[in-house]
């Protein structure tokens, strides 16, 4: 199976339980090499996406990603931007 791509993009309120679940997303990727190739988050979380200010979460180290789950704030940023439909 060929490698896809995760696109992480956070919306709400920028706390430790949001980084949390970026690092378990991540993590979770990286164990599934065979299924996903890339993980990018996207700055400010849907904004990020749409205007392709993406971030490679591949440069940052298994250390850095595992003190997420310990770290206030959000890491990516966040938005709170809806989508039309």
């Amino acid at each position: 199976m060929a490698n896809g791509t995760l696109l992480y993009a956070q919306s709400g309120g920028v706390t430790a339980v949001i980084n949390a679940s970026a690092a378990g997303v991540i993590e979770t990727a990286r164990a599934n090499k065979d299924r996903i190739g890339k993980v990018y988050a996207g700055r400010n979380g849907i904004i990020g996406a749409l205007t392709e200010d993406l971030i490679d979460t591949g440069k940052e180290s298994a250390a850095a990603i595992a003190l997420l789950r310990f770290t206030p704030s959000g890491a990516f940023g966040s938005c709170r931007y809806k989508l039309k439909s």
